[in-house]
């Protein structure tokens, strides 16, 4: 899996974490001339606008030496928030327990969109328990999938 996303996390981990953070992960998302790289960022209390100005500035300049994107982009670097996105196995599982909304490239249950809780997590697949019942969805399926917030 080359995506660009993978690449850029290979390239840009060691940079966050001799900062002191862990890459929770990254979006390239396409508009056009208003394309977007954004970088999530996470600490073990937390990280504040200072923690994402600084992991900006580095990685940013680390993005202009290696110009791994030829088109023009913003880059953003934030946190996580409460409602965070999940990019992989290892943070599903973090979660088990927690509600969770997920968008699929393609439906299960005849649905592209879906809300439930997250039930279990083996290998590359995912259970949430969505209206009283379970479904697996592999981890590729997801195009996003993200906390659902509690107040």
């Amino acid at each position: 899996m080359a995506t660009l996303e993978s690449r850029l996390e290979e390239m840009l981990t060691p940079t966050v974490e001799a900062l002191g953070y862990q890459l929770w992960g990254i979006e390239f998302v396409k508009a056009g001339k208003h394309s977007t790289l954004r970088i999530y960022i996470d600490g073990e209390n937390g990280v504040n606008v200072e923690d994402c100005a600084t992991t900006s500035r580095q990685v940013g300049a680390l993005l202009d030496v290696e110009d791994p994107i030829p088109a023009e982009y913003t880059l953003e670097v934030s946190s996580p928030g409460l409602d965070r996105p999940l990019f992989n196995a290892t943070q599903y599982q973090r979660y088990i327990g927690e509600d969770a909304k997920v968008q699929l490239t393609m439906p299960v249950a005849g649905s592209r969109n879906l809300k439930g809780v997250i039930t279990q997590v083996e290998g590359q697949m995912l259970t949430l328990k969505v209206d009283g019942k379970d479904l697996t969805i592999a981890l590729d399926n997801i195009r996003k999938g993200n906390l659902i917030a509690k107040f």
